[in-house]
């Protein structure tokens, strides 16, 4: 629970302490797109294909100022369709003109689906078989003769046991002869004591970097010896 307390307690602080970053985002700016210079163009294409009644022209063209073009399809109902347009700075202006008359098929010619009624259905007649129950006739079961067998006891006769005939072993103690011992014959080493030489010693020679003044300062007492010995 301390624990919980001290962590929140750190974490209020922590929160009045922070600082926001000063980043300032940066504006992205389109580029500017480029104004192009009209061009004059023009184009035509057509497409007829008779056995998907496709029947399509389509002409235009263009000075850079003022678009003009055509295009004529041939509908369902026979007629042809023809659109002349011209677009510029003012608008865009079609022209929708029709060629030849709408055909209708004939609508005695229409036959009807013919109507369709579902079959009868006729349920089979099921019957119940008829059962019979199988006569039974239960076999005649005659108890067998049973005669009981006769036992005689069995002649036993005791075996004769022998007790068998141990010899007594022969046993003959070893003769035992001590070891000869020879104690081995051991000489002492010949010892020789180490001759030690007293090492040569020489005195350290001391100087002193220290000089005594010529005489004592006119401060001291004179008890005081005028000068420093010399060493």
């Amino acid at each position: 629970m301390k624990f919980f307390i001290f962590a929140v307690l750190f974490a209020v602080a922590a929160a009045g302490t922070y600082k926001t970053s000063d980043y300032v985002q940066s504006k992205y700016e389109a580029p500017a797109k480029p104004d192009y210079e009209k061009q004059p163009y023009s184009f035509s294409w057509d497409v007829k294909d008779e056995d998907t009644y496709n029947d399509f022209v389509h002409t235009e063209e263009s000075d850079g100022k003022v678009i003009s073009g055509s295009y004529r399809v041939e509908l369902p109902d026979g007629r042809t369709q023809i659109v002349t347009y011209r677009a510029d700075e003012n608008g865009n202006v079609a022209d929708v003109t029709y060629e030849g008359e709408a055909q209708y098929p004939d609508e005695s010619e229409y036959k009807a689906a013919p109507a369709y009624s579902a079959p009868a259905y006729k349920a089979p007649a099921y019957s119940a078989p008829a059962y019979s129950a199988p006569a039974y006739k239960a076999p005649a079961y005659s108890a067998p003769a049973y005669k009981a067998p006769s036992y005689s006891a069995p002649a036993y006769k005791a075996p004769a046991y022998s007790a068998p005939a141990y010899p007594a072993p022969a046993y003959k103690a070893p003769a035992y002869s001590a070891p000869a011992y020879k104690a081995p014959a051991y000489s002492a080493p010949a010892y020789k004591a180490p001759v030690y030489s007293a090492p040569e010693y020489m005195a350290p020679i001391f100087r002193s970097a220290y000089k005594a003044p010529a005489a004592y300062p006119a401060a001291y007492p004179a008890a005081y010896p005028a000068a420093y010995p010399k060493y």
